[in-house]
Formats: C-alpha cells, sequence, structure tokens
C-alpha cells in the first residue's frame, strides 16, 4: 500500500497556478524528498494532499484512504508539520502541546516530555515568548507526540541551530526505524541527499520526475573542470560555465567524442571529468531552457 498516492492533483487560486497534474506515489516506509524552492508549489502540493484546501481536480489516497471522504480518520494517523506554524501566543508551551494531542483523543504526557527534553524545550515559557527556533521545537513536538503512521514535513529545519538539526533528523530516523513514513518537503538539498531514500523534484507547480536517490545522479551531463585554460572548449551543449583565473569548469550534456576531441585540441594542463553532484542536477531542471508550465487556465 501507498502511504501517499496522488492521480492528476491540481490545484488552480483563479487563474494563478498552485500545482498542475501531480503524479505521485509514496511507498509505506519510505523516507521521501520532496524538493523545489520557494514557490515551487510544494506547500500547495502539501495542504491539498491533507485536505487543508480542496484541489481544483485530481485524486489523493492517503494511508489507502480517499482525501475527500475520510479526511479525519486520515489526519489522526499523520503528524504534520507547517513550515510555518502558528499558535495561541498567550498559551504556555505545555498547554499547546496538551491541546494538540487532545484535538486527537490521545495522552501523549510521556512521549511529549521526552520529546521536550530532547529538544530543549522549556514547556513553562508561554509561546509570544519564544524565539523562531523555539517555535520550531514546539511545531516538532505537537507532529510527533502521537506516533503517527505517517509524518509530513514542511521546511522543518527554518530556524533551527545545527545541533537541534541533527537531533530532529534523529529522532526522523527514529520513527523510519520503527515503520512510519517520512515525507520532506524542503529547499535544502543536502537533507535530502543525506537523509532521503527517494525523491521528487518540483518546477513551478509540476513534477519534473521522481526516482530513487541513486538513480538521480544518474544523468548523461557531466561536470568538466580545466586547468591551465581560460578559454572553453568550442562545444554546443555547455551549461553552467564559470572561469575563474586559469580554471574553466562547466556541465556538459553531449556526445562524448565530440568532447574528448575538444579537450584534445585545447591547451590545457589538467582535465578532470565527474558526475554531477545532486544540486546541479537540481539545477538541470531549473534550467531556463526548460519550457515553464502554463500559469493560465
Amino acid at each position: 500500500m501507498y502511504a501517499i498516492q496522488t492521480e492528476s492533483l491540481t490545484k488552480y487560486y483563479g487563474k494563478s497556478r498552485g500545482i498542475v497534474d501531480i503524479h505521485l506515489q509514496v511507498e509505506e516506509g519510505d523516507f521521501f524528498g520532496f524538493i523545489g524552492p520557494n514557490g515551487a508549489g510544494k506547500s500547495t502540493a502539501i495542504r491539498t494532499m491533507l485536505g487543508l484546501i480542496a484541489p481544483t481536480s485530481g485524486k489523493v489516497e492517503i494511508l489507502g484512504k480517499d482525501i475527500c471522504s475520510q479526511k479525519e480518520a486520515i489526519l489522526s494517523d499523520i503528524g504534520y508539520m507547517p513550515s510555518e506554524a502558528a499558535f495561541y501566543p498567550h498559551l504556555r508551551v505545555r498547554e499547546v502541546i496538551k491541546l494538540s494531542a487532545g484535538l486527537r483523543h490521545k495522552d501523549c504526557t510521556d512521549e511529549a516530555a521526552l520529546l521536550c527534553d530532547r529538544l530543549a524545550l522549556d514547556r513553562e515559557k508561554r509561546i509570544r515568548e519564544l524565539s523562531l527556533g523555539n517555535r520550531k521545537k514546539v511545531s516538532i513536538v505537537c507532529a510527533l507526540q502521537h506516533k503517527p503512521k505517517l509524518f509530513v514535513m514542511d521546511e522543518p529545519t527554518n530556524g533551527l541551530d545545527p545541533l537541534m538539526q541533527r537531533e530532529f533528523f534523529t529522532l526522523l530516523e527514529e520513527r523510519n526505524k520503527e515503520g512510519a513514513t517520512i515525507f520532506l518537503s524542503s529547499h535544502m538539498l543536502s537533507e535530502v541527499q543525506r537523509h532521503c531514500r527517494h525523491a521528487a523534484i518540483i518546477r513551478e507547480g509540476r513534477l519534473m520526475l521522481s526516482d530513487a536517490m541513486e538513480n538521480l545522479g544518474q544523468t548523461d551531463a557531466k561536470r568538466v573542470t580545466l586547468r591551465g585554460t581560460s578559454t572553453p572548449p568550442a562545444l554546443d551543449n555547455i551549461r553552467d560555465l564559470t572561469i575563474t583565473g586559469d580554471t574553466v569548469s562547466f556541465l556538459y550534456q553531449g556526445d562524448r567524442t565530440e568532447l574528448l576531441n575538444a579537450l584534445a585540441a585545447t591547451p590545457l594542463s589538467d582535465v578532470n571529468i565527474t558526475d554531477p553532484d545532486l544540486e546541479e542536477i537540481f539545477m538541470h531542471y531549473y534550467d531556463d531552457k526548460i519550457p515553464s508550465p502554463d500559469t493560465q487556465l
């Protein structure tokens, strides 16, 4: 069974594009990354998948249930952490956490206390007294304390210092090993590369691809670095060209024989040809030469 399955999921705000024709499948027990810069449609996709906003068209099943007809049952099995959580400012941390558990009709006292200790979160402070990072911690506790089957995290580490980021991902890894599915939305490619087994890239509301992490790096593009020259070879299909002193670097996606012949005719002291990293692959799908989806109906 899929933890998340969407078919042609589309959301428009009037004539403005939200997400368009999203087909996504996330296996139960997976640690799945959802990659895209701000404005790509990540949050819209998540809110539509969770039934927090109504889709324009399409279908969503979460944990085998239809989000339109079984939303209450679905949300009880989800730990959702929005990118910007809002709490009642006059309440104390412990009151917000208890309220969150009460909405699910569960007693999470022991687990909440454990999470607060691990995240160094003061339960007696009022929400209005908290920094952004500490408000993020409250959101983490609210999402994790009831031990759901599916965690949906939307840009969760913004505002967390590096030590808390490490502890946060340790918690997610623990839950994943216990069988929970993790769906992590992020524009931080290093987070996705380090922790996720599968990932999808979204661009201007459309999925560009969805695959295993090891397959995302299998591309015919190569990173070429030349030393001892300031002139790139005369080749088509060169992108991301940088020239620093006597070093030239570029991505090349073309015929390998043409590349080697061009390099043989170029005076240089050294050459290095490697596979691109995840960030370079990601930027390939955001290249201006790739047509953008329509923003109008």
